[in-house]
């Protein structure tokens, strides 16, 4: 009974795995098709920071949705301090990499408050 689960939860996990990816690949067309609209309403200096800030939080979904296929699949292994190590590891550099994509996009720490001018460019 264990077993079965452990491959369902394993099975799930590279689910997910694949639907972040997706998820990824889906905002990285849906930023590049609406770069292109902006550049032929606004131009191409105006248009590449919505890109950028458009394919970020395509980016961002992204690592989030992998980081929870990394604790799945932490736990469906065989528990090790390796494994946790790993997966530590893991967590650590996704979130480093999420915080400075949010600086990129949003200006500002995740951790610091939105000013009335972010909430008005929203």
């Amino acid at each position: 009974m264990i077993e079965q689960v452990r491959g369902i939860l394993e099975a799930g996990g590279g689910l997910i795995e694949l639907f972040a990816v997706a998820v990824m690949i889906v905002g990285f067309v849906w930023a590049l098709v609406k770069y292109g609209q902006a550049i032929r309403a606004t131009g191409r200096a105006a248009a590449f920071p919505i890109f950028r800030a458009r394919l970020g939080m395509a980016i961002l979904v992204g690592l989030e949705i992998l980081v929870v296929a990394d604790v799945i699949e932490t736990i469906t292994v065989e528990p090790t301090f390796r494994s946790l190590a790993v997966l530590a590891f893991l967590v650590v550099v996704r979130t480093i990499v999420s915080w400075t994509t949010a600086l990129q996009v949003e200006g500002r720490w995740p951790w610091q408050a939105e000013t009335e001018e972010d909430t008005a460019n929203a």
